[in-house]
């Protein structure tokens, strides 16, 4: 099971903290408060026409990108593995608003399964899928794979843990190398039904939410690269089987 005991009622808007934090050669943490959505694949929401460039779900936003929908993509990738599933999916992710999105880290919970996926996007337009298999307490390691931050480069091991319960949504992350925890991130937030009042509510008190992690990212790089933290080169990343 990944999702154990009572989950939250669907689609529900989940409020929180995102946190991040670098150990060296140049320190640096912060915090923001956020808002993610999270939703079943068998059910996307389409909101009404007015509320719609508020959220929005697509297709070319996720995994190979070409699936007739969010589902059948992550199903073609389960079965390139060799896993043969159609259960039910719990995505939680940002959101298109006003037409553009960005998902440091979408999660993929598969229902009264041992899997959860995990995909992680650059701000060089790319993307990487993790297929974990989370123990007891919803943890789960696995080699870094794909160039995140130009100031890490494609070494170490991600340490995933994950919660999905009625009242807490909670994602952490942590890259070590060797015994020493070198970057570490979380979300935790409170999931909400997402009435229309409370996608209208949300979108007032956090407004261009995508458009502002955007725009986050790339000043708190900015900070580290005026502190003079060596940039990593990117290496080419080839497309993943299952997701071409």
């Amino acid at each position: 099971m990944t999702i154990a005991g009572q989950h939250p009622s669907l689609p529900a808007i989940v409020t929180g903290t995102v946190r991040h934090g670098r150990s060296g050669p140049v320190r640096h943490a912060f915090r923001h408060r956020v808002y993610q959505w999270l939703i079943d694949l068998d059910d996307v929401p389409r909101l009404p026409w007015y509320l719609r460039p508020l959220a929005r779900f697509e297709t070319r936003d996720h995994l190979g990108g070409h699936g007739p929908t969010l589902k059948a993509d992550l199903l073609r990738y389960l079965s390139s593995h060799g896993i043969e599933y159609d259960g039910r999916v719990v995505m939680l992710a940002n959101a298109r608003v006003l037409g553009h999105v960005f998902d440091p880290l979408t999660v993929f919970w598969c229902v009264d399964s041992p899997y959860v996926v995990a995909e992680v996007h650059n701000t060089y337009g790319e993307r990487h899928v993790y297929l974990l298999r989370p123990d007891a307490d919803g943890s789960a390691d696995t080699a870094k794979e794909f160039y995140v931050s130009p100031f890490n480069d494609v070494s170490g091991t991600y340490r995933l843990s994950f919660e999905l319960g009625r009242d807490q949504v909670r994602v952490q992350v942590s890259l070590s190398r060797g015994d020493r925890t070198v970057f570490g991130a979380s979300f935790d937030g409170v999931p909400r039904p997402a009435t229309r009042r409370a996608v209208l509510s949300t979108a007032v008190r956090m407004p261009l939410m995508p458009q502002r992690v955007s725009a986050l990212i790339r000043l708190h790089g900015l900070w580290l690269w005026a502190r003079r933290l060596p940039v990593v080169k990117r290496p080419v990343h080839p497309l993943q089987e299952g997701l071409r």
